[in-house]
């Protein structure tokens, strides 16, 4: 891949352009960089609307048709479906269940299950289990 550097001589006139065959992982990963990857989303506890950047996402779970955003300390629900958030979410969040989406940048490690499913510690302990069929996503966007 070929990249250029130009100088501009004010911050109205940045711009970055990539041109690329497909929308890949990678190139979504290199857009939520330059966009500086801190977007905030409304989020609800005790009543109160807090807004969080989706950096301190560390996973989201659907349970009973509501859904939950988990930081290192805290559970937040939010209006929105898994389906929404996928799209919303960075290339750093990948679904590993039909209830729940990882932000790959706050796992810990991961070991595999003689069932065939994988089991991922997250960076404050928490343990979560990845479905079978989503396992062969992970491996690859983890390079394992």
């Amino acid at each position: 891949m070929q990249v250029k550097f130009e100088k501009v001589d004010s911050p109205e006139k940045e711009e970055a352009l990539i041109k690329a065959q497909s929308n890949t992982d990678d190139i979504k990963a290199a857009i939520e960089l330059l966009e500086g990857g801190k977007r905030k989303l409304p989020l609800i506890k005790e009543g109160e609307t807090h807004l969080l950047e989706t950096t301190a996402f560390y996973y989201i779970e659907s349970v009973d048709k509501r859904t939950f955003v988990y930081s290192k300390d805290d559970c937040f629900e939010t209006k929105l479906r898994l389906y929404e958030l996928e799209e919303t979410l960075g290339a750093y969040f990948l679904r590993v269940s039909k209830s729940m989406i990882v932000n790959l940048k706050k796992i810990k490690g991961v070991k595999s299950d003689l069932s065939g499913r994988m089991e991922a510690t997250m960076l404050n302990g928490e343990k979560i289990v990845i479905s079978r069929s989503y396992v062969k996503e992970i491996k690859r966007r983890l390079d394992l």
